[in-house]
């Protein structure tokens, strides 16, 4: 308001050159007074500053606001009396709960199902041999120590969000020219293979949720002030997938596989337990297997039998 008064002012003071205009811009005036004879007087003044005709509060949107509407107040809004509802029933009182159609059978039991999803699926985020082998030539992974999840997340191979764990896959497998040592949940045929040609290991470690949490994100536990849980056993239709329990806090050297188990990995299965296990299961112990116990016991009867007929 003060710069709109001190503007006015100072327009109504200028001599107009021509006085039959009845409009003149702001910089026009500003102009003028400025040539005018205040700039030469003994006062030196030697300027003058432009006040704008425009301020915060004159802003305006040009965006068009569709009023609400209020509906139950009076008939001039077209909404008065039954605010757009109609007379009397069900929809006028009260609401229904999503998908009511009166009592009809509805929409979702009329149509069939289809499909199902698998409770016991798991969920495996891939990791290439490729994309390991261009962060140790960067760097980011030390070929010499042990490769874990944990290791993975930090420089980037993998999301984070790991649900069930991590599938180690072939794809770049030439690029592998050196020894590695890794532990993941599952590996494929082919990127075991080029692993351990070229002097590597690859280790499958079962980690539950709880388990998972305390490998990728240990200061979680120290923040809350908790000790670091221990690794949990895989169910029974696990153990055949994984060779050993994952380990916390997160390993940094790799375990060495046994020629025992790698003849029980590489063995063929009968039902649940494997040939290898089962053999040193019977051998071990000093009853005799059922094979041989039976060609035993056929022994003693035929020489039996023959001593009774020669009798």
């Amino acid at each position: 308001m003060i710069r709109r008064r001190l503007l006015s002012s100072l327009l109504s003071s200028i001599p107009l050159s021509t006085p039959k205009t009845t409009s003149i811009s702001t910089f026009t005036a500003i102009q003028t007074f400025k040539d005018s004879n205040f700039s030469n007087g003994a006062s030196g003044f030697m300027g003058f500053r432009a006040y704008s005709l425009l301020s915060l509060n004159d802003l305006r949107d040009n965006v068009p606001r569709k009023q609400k509407t209020r509906k139950g107040r009076g008939i001039g809004s077209g909404k008065g009396k039954t605010a757009g509802r109609g007379h009397k029933g069900q929809k006028a009182r009260g609401t229904m709960k999503f998908g009511f159609e009166g009592g009809q059978t509805p929409m979702r039991r009329r149509l069939p199902k289809r499909g199902f999803k698998n409770p016991f699926s798991l969920t495996f985020q891939p990791v290439g041999l490729g994309k390991i082998a261009k962060l140790i030539n960067a760097g980011k992974i030390d070929s010499h120590e042990l490769i874990t999840m944990k290791t993975l997340k930090d420089t980037g191979a993998i999301g984070k969000q790991i649900k069930d764990g991590v599938r180690l896959m072939g794809r770049g497998a030439e690029k592998i020219q050196w020894p590695i040592h890794l532990e993941v949940s599952r590996v494929t045929v082919r990127a075991k293979e080029a692993v351990e040609a070229a002097g590597g290991s690859v280790r499958r470690v079962h980690y539950n949720q709880l388990g998972f949490r305390a490998l990728l994100k240990p200061e979680w536990f120290e923040k809350k002030g908790r000790l670091l849980p221990k690794a949990a056993r895989p169910p029974p239709k696990l153990k055949d997938k994984v060779d050993s329990i994952g380990r916390l806090p997160a390993p940094t050297k790799p375990i060495p596989f046994y020629t025992e188990e790698k003849e029980a990995a590489s063995a063929p299965t009968y039902g649940m337990i494997k040939l290898s296990t089962y053999l040193s299961t019977y051998l071990s112990s000093p009853i005799p297997p059922p094979q041989t116990h039976q060609l035993q016991l056929h022994q003693e009867l035929t020489v039996e039998a023959f001593s009774r007929f020669g009798d």
